[in-house]
């Protein structure tokens, strides 16, 4: 079973790839997405990982308020988001 952690705090110059770097060291990245704004492609100072549960809950023991491109980042088990109907 796979577990997405949500990424706070990130650095403008933070990419998708400096983040699945940065929890590879703990296992297996199934997947990692820095969140982008859609007009100007900067990113938003978030982003998603997803791994392995026993991994993610390592990774986020231990990256939770590191320091990452000069950021103290926040990991935190990410919230499913339920979308009404409009």
């Amino acid at each position: 079973m796979s577990k997405r952690l949500h990424v706070g705090n990130l650095s403008y110059q933070t990419t998708t790839r400096d983040l699945a770097t940065l929890f590879g060291q703990f296992g297996e990245v199934l997947d990692a997405t820095v969140i982008t704004d859609r007009e100007s492609g900067r990113s938003r100072g978030f982003g998603f990982v997803e791994m392995d549960e026993t991994a993610a809950e390592k990774a986020m023991a231990q990256l939770d308020g590191t320091e990452m491109d000069g950021r103290a980042v926040t990991v935190t088990e990410a919230r499913a988001v339920s979308r009404g109907t409009r």
